[in-house]
């Protein structure tokens, strides 16, 4: 126990107020600040080095309760904290801040010590550090951990999101890290593979010979490099199912640049051959119909273009406007009008060759492009053609459907040389010809079994 006269040797013979200050305390010396209280917090005594910590002088601070320099937020607590200790005799420890005068925020770590040898009612020496410093790297060092956590937990959130999977190794190839796509397609769990070799969790062979394949992030340590899984390539998973798969491995580098492990990154080449193959058919065709879409007609028109140059021949354009599409849409409803058109789309395929285009331009508009015609009549007996096989009635819900079409003919290089010169050519012919198809609804829809106007 710390004795009162260690700290006011020359008040220790008398403990009058008046005696205080005749002293002259040896904590003045010391860089430590140092206050004594009674047990029931009052100061009554604080050294030179309190006062500047507090930076408030000894007239303000003795006599009142040394709580009242703490933060306000960290009061309520401290004082509870100092309550429970004079109430056990126990020793006092806290960090709490004190608020200054001026606004400014010191950190401190207190300790209360009980006082013995004639003092009244006993009371306690408390030691104050100024800790502000040390709490300031603990507040850095608390945040960085906290945004490396959450860094560590987006990167986490991220590779579970993905769609391909993800397996990494250290130098010594065993499994450091898997997310839960690589999971599922290999049969392991993350608990299962961690510290495994990668041969037992990706096994690997070729798809003809079945032997194993080189071990891909041992080539991507080695060679310090991304490298591509060898091509046929065949995943055996933890139940024995086989699974194609495509795949590469890059290295991992530390910091300073070092190579300290791998990462395989692989998905399913089922579904990326297939999807490649879906998205490829979607750019070029319409996904009602199947016809070729705007994109492939005008690509479809350059390489007839250059054909017809070469070889000094004609091209034709048939616009194709499908009348009284509306009426009967309205009628029928839109899951019949998309019959309708699937079954149109089907006619117009029929009725031209093989190295012709048949485009769906929009709605109920169609395009033909006739590739190598010799003569501009080709192109207008096509047109006949067309309206010939479409004009036979087709049965759509219970109703007797005749279609008729609005056909403009254009011809490369008589009405034009460009593509966008063909359609205005065409498109102004198939509406003149519209003008002279107009006719009443009820003239291409009736009930089925009767017969047509």
């Amino acid at each position: 126990m710390l004795r009162y006269r260690d700290l006011l040797p020359k008040a220790a013979d008398s403990q009058t107020d008046d005696d205080l200050d005749k002293g002259i305390p040896l904590s003045d010396a010391l860089p430590l600040g140092i206050l004594v209280t009674d047990r029931d917090g009052k100061c009554l005594y604080c050294n030179a080095a309190y006062q500047k910590l507090c930076d408030w002088p000894a007239e303000d601070l003795v006599g009142s309760h040394w709580t009242s320099v703490i933060h306000p937020e960290d009061r309520a607590s401290t004082l509870r904290h100092w309550e429970a200790a004079v109430a056990g005799n126990e020793p006092f420890l806290c960090e709490a801040r004190i608020q200054r005068p001026d606004g400014e925020v010191i950190w401190t770590r207190r300790n209360a010590a009980l006082l013995t040898d004639d003092m009244p009612g006993k009371g306690y020496v408390h030691t104050v550090e100024d800790i502000s410093i040390y709490k300031a790297h603990e507040i850095a060092r608390r945040e960085a951990e906290e945004k490396l956590f959450d860094e560590k937990e987006r990167a986490q959130v991220t590779l579970n999101s993905i769609g391909d999977a993800v397996l990494s190794t250290d130098n010594g190839g065993l499994v450091s890290y898997m997310n839960t796509v690589a999971e599922t397609l290999t049969g392991f769990s993350r608990q299962e593979a961690i510290g495994r070799p990668l041969s037992e969790v990706f096994h690997v062979v070729d798809a003809t010979t079945h032997k194993p394949t080189s071990d891909p992030a041992k080539r991507a340590i080695q060679s310090d490099s991304i490298v591509e899984l060898e091509a046929n390539a065949l995943l055996i998973a933890k139940d024995g199912v086989e699974l194609a798969i495509e795949d590469s491995a890059a290295p991992i580098h530390n910091r300073q640049g070092v190579v300290v492990g791998a990462v395989i990154v692989f998905h399913d080449a089922r579904y990326s051959r297939e999807n490649t193959s879906r998205m490829a058919y979607l750019a070029q065709h319409d996904a009602l119909t199947g016809l070729h879409n705007r994109n492939a007609f005008y690509e479809r028109f350059e390489q007839s273009l250059a054909l017809a140059r070469r070889h000094q021949k004609r091209m034709g354009l048939l616009f194709i406007d499908l009348d009284n599409f509306k009426g009967i849409n309205d009628i029928l409803g839109h899951e019949s009008g998309d019959t309708i058109l699937k079954a149109l789309a089907g006619k117009l395929e029929a009725s031209v060759r093989s190295t012709d285009t048949v485009c769906r331009y929009g709605g109920d508009e169609f395009l033909v492009l006739l590739s190598e015609i010799s003569q501009p009549d080709h192109a207008v007996a096509v047109a006949d053609k067309i309206r010939e096989t479409v004009a036979a009635p087709m049965v759509i819900d219970g109703h007797e459907v005749a279609l008729q079409l609005s056909i403009g003919v254009s011809i490369y290089p008589d009405n034009g040389q460009t593509v966008d010169e063909l359609l205005k050519k065409a498109d102004r012919s198939m509406y003149r010809v519209k003008t002279l198809n107009r006719r009443p609804l009820d003239g291409s829809l009736k009930p089925a079994g009767q017969s047509l106007a």
